[in-house]
């Protein structure tokens, strides 16, 4: 068994298409997460920041995936704890973020979009 991220992920995480607004400093990126779960994300972006980066993250889920008819903006603390620099897959640059402790609301806010986001996962899968 390989030490990579995916192999020590404590929850799936699962895929989405989401723009994200991070900052760290003076630095602004504007990139896409392309999988959630209720820990962390992955930011696909062609400057993955440093391991250990604090990030201040903003973004809104498409109202298919918001479990409501009007998506709210969250906006999150992460750190980067994992980035594909020097890595092989140079295809998918990016890095894992994982969220910092949110105030309650935003947490719930967060919980209740990854279980609609899992349960429109499995939904699809559904073979009639």
């Amino acid at each position: 068994m390989t030490d990579s991220p995916a192999n020590r992920r404590a929850e799936p995480r699962l895929p989405v298409h989401f723009e994200v607004d991070c900052t760290s400093g003076d630095t602004f990126l504007y990139a896409h997460i392309t999988d959630i779960s209720s820990m962390g994300i992955f930011i696909s972006t062609d400057k993955p920041l440093p391991v250990g980066t604090v990030l201040q993250l903003a973004f809104t889920p498409r109202a298919e995936t918001a479990g409501g008819p009007t998506p709210q903006r969250l906006e999150l603390t992460g750190e980067v704890v994992w980035n594909t620099t020097g890595q092989v897959a140079p295809d998918k640059p990016g890095m894992g973020v994982r969220f910092h402790h949110a105030a309650p609301k935003t947490r719930s806010r967060l919980l209740e979009l990854v279980r609609a986001i899992a349960y429109l996962d499995v939904a699809t899968d559904i073979k009639p």
